[in-house]
Formats: structure tokens, C-alpha cells, sequence
């Protein structure tokens, strides 16, 4: 396998920026540039020499494989972060022989294809790095952890179990079985599948903290909607006139609240009108308004139709209220908007403790197909245990569904595009 190279931190003017070598001639390509450490892990200040051309004094670590990130020996300088100075260690480092430019992902592609991590550590590692919540950053963390492969292990080491008693019953198929395998089967089968509902429930709610809730602003024109976007977002995002008809698409806001990222959404005005143009706005405004977590729906009146069918977690407002008595909320004295964000806030705190391990479609579809196989082996082992082949398949079947979910087999055709999302140098 090649040496690869690259710039780890980011590029630019930095106090100090990081390089990363790995692969199996790391250790001698660096000892052509400076002295390497006595002992792994332990960083010392060398002189970084490109024959008589000093580039940098460094601090140089090492990292024998396979106690390493990428499970390859692994070196790191760490330079002063002059543009000047990183290019020219780049430069002198793709001018040895059997080294060359790390593609992106491909440190942690590395670490994947010597078991360093699983794939859903992989994934992990990518939502940590694109975190911008309090809440992302916990949950990429609690999967980077191995919590996810943890689990998946734990569900595989039972089924396996379950396997080998049905696969007992039909070696001895020809002989009197002295004890019935199927109360404990059984038990396996129910222990993981009940697991496995759960976290498929929790999948789309930690889908929604790793990409984003989404609040939907509802109402006729000029109700206000476009006013309590730029309240909530601190600036004039969206355009506000009295002329009905202003908002002809979806405008968003991103707002961190309490930890957990969520897009608020200003909609066109919902009413009837011959204006081909805004026509196309409200249609969409109807349809990001059903596809959103969260609707707040604004009225001019108590006695105002609601502009669209609502459900129980609809917070329904009036607006104005410091010109009209029944109001909720104004825009232009503040009143409300604290406790209209609260409620917002409380509403996705309470959706995010449903939140399970898995946090990716992939990871659902995987348990799906484990949970469906363990719901036919239960039937056929209710049914016709006799049919113990058949069952022992339906377990496999699983097992392989959970293997798929921690990169173990048949994950080639999604590897390039997981790690193409990944940094040159990660």
C-alpha cells in the first residue's frame, strides 16, 4: 500500500498546521528530513531539513502501527502555519520516493480497511466534523464511540446463539433431542427485536438533530410572518411590505436552540389568487408547511379560519397584540417571542429524547431488514418449529443485515460516496 501525505488542519495562516504521513515507508521517508523520536507518541522540536535547505523547526510524533488512527505507522508534523512553510514541506514530501498526496478520506478509509473503525464509526467521524450543534456534536461523538457497532454486536452474538441451537436439532435430526431449543430461541429472538423497533423508531428523530428540525411559518398575507422570521433571526432576512403577495418563496433561518439545529421557514401568504407567480409560492408553501416538523400557524383574529388543517403540536397564534387585545404575540414590542421560542425549544427537547444510536437511512434500512427476517423466524418457530432450516436462514439473513450496518460485507457500492464528503487529510 502507498505512503500517503497531506495538510491535516485547514489551510491558511494558522499558529500552527498539522501533517499527517501514513503507510509503511512513513517512518524512513520523515528520518530523511529530521531525527526521529526515541520513543512512539512522545513529541520532540526537530529541525526539518530538505538536504541543506532548512524548512521548519517542528515538533514530530510517531506512531507505529497498529496502535495508530489509520492502523499504519503513522507520522505527524507539527509546523508553523505560514502558507509559505506548509507548501514547501508538501513539496519536499512529494518528492520521495513511494509517497504521494492522500485522496479525501482516505487517512479514515484507511482506518476502516484495517479495522481501526467500523463504518458507522466512519459516519460518526464525518457528522462530528460537520457538527454545529451542541446536540450533533453529542450524538456524532456517542457513534464515533463505537456505541452503534457496540450494539449491532451485541444483537449478532445472540442470533448467532440462536442459530447454533436450531443448527443442533438439525444435526441430530435422526436422534432424540434431549431438550426443546425453542423457549430460549425464542427469547433471543424477542430480546433483539424489541431493540431493534427501538432504534428504528428513533431513527428519523436523530436524522432531524443531524440535519435539522424544521419550523414552518403559516397565514394569510400580512399577518405577520415575515415580521417574526426577522424578530427570531435578529435581521432583515425576509422582505415585509403592506402590499399582499410580498413573500413568493420559502425564505429559512438556521437558529442553535438549546443545542439542537433548527430551520425556520417564512411562507407565501395562503389565499386564493389569479397571480400565476404567487400561485406557484403558495403550492409550495403547502407543501413545505406539511413536510415540516413544526408549524406555527398566525391569525389576525380569534375568530380567523385557520388557514390549513392543523394538528395538536400546531402552535396557533394572533398576532399584533399591541394593537389588538387577543393577540399572542407582536413583532414590534417583543411581547411573546420569548415564550413562543421557548415552546419551540421545548417541543424538539422532547422529540430528541426518542432519539436512538442509529442516525442514518442506511442504518433503518439495515434494522429493517434484520427485524423483518427475526419477525418470519418467529412465526415459522411459532408455527412450524419443525422447520428449523428455514428458521436458522431467517437468522443469517439478519445477521448479515447487521453486518451490512457496520461495514462488515456488501458496503463497496456507498464507500466512495461516504468518503468523498470527507476533507483531503481526514
Amino acid at each position: 500500500m502507498d505512503t500517503i501525505f497531506a495538510l491535516a488542519s485547514a489551510r491558511g495562516k494558522s499558529g500552527v498546521a498539522v501533517v499527517r504521513i501514513s503507510g509503511p515507508d512513513a517512518f524512513v521517508a520523515v528520518s530523511t528530513l529530521a531525527t526521529l523520536p526515541d520513543k512512539p507518541r512522545t513529541a520532540v522540536l526537530r529541525t526539518l531539513r530538505a538536504y541543506d535547505l532548512v524548512l521548519d523547526e517542528a515538533l514530530l510524533l510517531t506512531f507505529p502501527g497498529p496502535h495508530s488512527f489509520t492502523g499504519e505507522d503513522v507520522v505527524e508534523l507539527h509546523l508553523h502555519g505560514a502558507t509559505a512553510t506548509i507548501n514547501a514541506v508538501l513539496q519536499t514530501l512529494a518528492g520521495l520516493p513511494g509517497l504521494r498526496q492522500a485522496e479525501p478520506g482516505e487517512f479514515t478509509r484507511r482506518a476502516l480497511e484495517n479495522e481501526r473503525l467500523d463504518l458507522a464509526q466512519v459516519e460518526g467521524l464525518s457528522d462530528l466534523i460537520e457538527a454545529e450543534t451542541e446536540a450533533q456534536r453529542r450524538q456524532a461523538l456517542r457513534v464515533l464511540s463505537g456505541a452503534l457497532g457496540d450494539l449491532a454486536e451485541s444483537w449478532r452474538v445472540r442470533l448467532i446463539r440462536a442459530a447454533a441451537l436450531l443448527e443442533a436439532t438439525i444435526d441430530f435430526a435422526d436422534e432424540e433431542v434431549p431438550v426443546d431449543v425453542s423457549p430460549e430461541v425464542s427469547e433471543l429472538l424477542l430480546s433483539v427485536s424489541t431493540e431493534l423497533a427501538a432504534e428504528i423508531a428513533g431513527v428519523e428523530v436523530s436524522e432531524r438533530i443531524r440535519d435539522g428540525f424544521e419550523v414552518a411559518i403559516v397565514g394569510a398575507p400580512n399577518v405577520g410572518k415575515s415580521s417574526l422570521l426577522n424578530a427570531l433571526a435578529g435581521r432583515d432576512a425576509a422582505i415585509t411590505s403592506d402590499i399582499a403577495g410580498t413573500t413568493r418563496d420559502v425564505i429559512e433561518i438556521h437558529m442553535d436552540l438549546k443545542g439542537l439545529p433548527v430551520t425556520f421557514l417564512d411562507t407565501a401568504g395562503l389565499r386564493i389568487t389569479e397571480d400565476h407567480v404567487e400561485a406557484l409560492g403558495i403550492e409550495r408553501a403547502r407543501t413545505r408547511a406539511k413536510a415540516a416538523d413544526l408549524r406555527i400557524i398566525l391569525l389576525s383574529s380569534r375568530s380567523e379560519t385557520l388557514p390549513i388543517v392543523s394538528t395538536k403540536e400546531d402552535i396557533v397564534l394572533v398576532t399584533k397584540s399591541d394593537l389588538n387585545p387577543d393577540g399572542h404575540i407582536s413583532v414590534t414590542t417583543g411581547f411573546g417571542l420569548d415564550d413562543l421560542v421557548a415552546r419551540v425549544t421545548e417541543v424538539f427537547q422532547r422529540r430528541a429524547s426518542e432519539s436512538g444510536i442509529a442516525i442514518r437511512d442506511r442504518h433503518r434500512q439495515s434494522m429493517k431488514i434484520a427485524a423483518d427476517a427475526l419477525a418470519h423466524a418467529q412465526n415459522q418457530l411459532t408455527s412450524a418449529p419443525e422447520l428449523a432450516e428455514f428458521i436458522a436462514e431467517d437468522l443469517r439473513t439478519a445477521v448479515r443485515a447487521l453486518d451490512a450496518l457496520v461495514g462488515r460485507v456488501d458496503v463497496e457500492h456507498i464507500l466512495d460516496e461516504i468518503f468523498s464528503s470527507f476533507c483531503i487529510g481526514k
